[in-house]
């Protein structure tokens, strides 16, 4: 059964056509399907992002006529990837395992029927399910993660929980659904996790690209390196954005602020590369929280993520039957 909005009025990503999750032939021929989590039972600090998959559908200032031709890419992702939305899933925020269950359950079978999910949060403990429902269709440890974000979100445990939003890139290594030598994480800062955390995390392989490797060497080197990283021995990417990753100025709408982040531009061109370069299998977008938000600065960031991620997607696509007609170097409008 369809669940359009569980926090608000039934609303699709962008006004692309609504589905039912249980009637697969009304989805299964897409390219990439528009799931909601709206969950934040698993925050830390401030809640609110239960409301982020409502806020990231219907964040814009255009029509929501199911259409947007890129002009950096020269492609309309919404209709060259035929994006539907199959609603939210049904996430009681009591009910953490069962939430979770649920989500990878919908995430495990978008993936098996070859199409990718893109996931809007919802707080990071989804990630848990979306990346395990991936690794279900793609393999066991064949599925790299890249992740954004301000923090590792690799603790044991929350609160004396298992599950939490700083816990489930441990989770997902622990479980075998990725391997910790592919797991890629970029923009971490500030003072979180401590040493014992950090240990973890070398023992595992995991490669952090902290904010000030990123100021010395580039954003573009380091995409360079994560990318060759993710693609050795894994058959898809997995792409976790949380806004948080964005300096705050920039992205305010979020539980953990964390000063001194990327631009809303570079993560942005970021996404659109990495989509661009790699076969990604699966996305989500985390952490918007609007009861913090101004101005929805955060929910517009977390719609043009989402729209950067698909727009990669449908150029490479385009690009590998040979039908893509712009590359995002060329000059804009060239010759007008």
């Amino acid at each position: 059964m369809r669940i359009g909005n569980l926090y608000g009025p039934d609303a699709t990503f962008l006004g692309v056509p609504a589905v039912d999750p249980d009637v697969a032939s009304q989805w299964a021929t897409a390219g990439a399907v528009i799931i909601g989590a709206p969950f934040d039972g698993g925050t830390s600090h401030r809640p609110g992002c239960r409301f982020g998959p409502q806020a990231i559908r219907v964040t814009d200032y255009l029509p929501h006529d199911g259409m947007r031709p890129s002009l950096a890419l020269g492609v309309d992702a919404l209709t060259d990837l035929s994006v539907v939305d199959l609603g939210d899933v049904e996430m009681p925020s009591g009910d953490t395992e069962k939430s979770l269950r649920r989500l990878e359950e919908r995430v495990t079978a978008v993936a098996m029927a070859g199409v990718v999910p893109v996931v809007l949060g919802g707080d990071h403990t989804i990630a848990l399910p979306d990346v395990t429902g991936v690794a279900r269709h793609v393999g066991w440890g064949r599925v790299a993660v890249i992740h954004f974000d301000a923090h590792a979100d690799t603790g044991d445990l929350q609160m004396g929980s298992l599950y939490g939003h700083g816990t489930p890139m441990r989770r997902l290594i622990e479980s075998g659904a990725c391997r910790g030598d592919r797991f890629l994480q970029i923009g971490l800062r500030g003072y979180w996790p401590e040493p014992a955390t950090l240990e973890w995390m070398a023992e595992q392989g995991m490669r952090s690209f902290e904010m000030s490797e990123i100021g010395s060497r580039g954003l573009d080197d380091v995409l360079d390196e994560a990318m060759s990283i993710a693609m050795n021995e894994c058959d898809a990417v997995f792409l976790s954005v949380d806004v948080d990753v964005v300096d705050p100025g920039s992205a305010p709408g979020t539980g953990t602020p964390e000063p001194g982040g990327l631009s809303s531009r570079q993560l942005l061109d970021a996404v659109r590369r990495i989509a661009m370069e790699t076969p990604v299998g699966g996305v989500d977008v985390v952490e918007v929280s609007p009861p913090y938000d101004h101005a929805e600065i955060t929910a517009y960031l977390g719609n043009r993520i989402v729209l950067e991620a698909l727009g990669g997607m449908a150029w490479r696509r385009k690009s590998q039957r040979g039908e893509a007609t712009r590359n995002p170097s060329d000059p804009l409008l060239e010759g007008r």
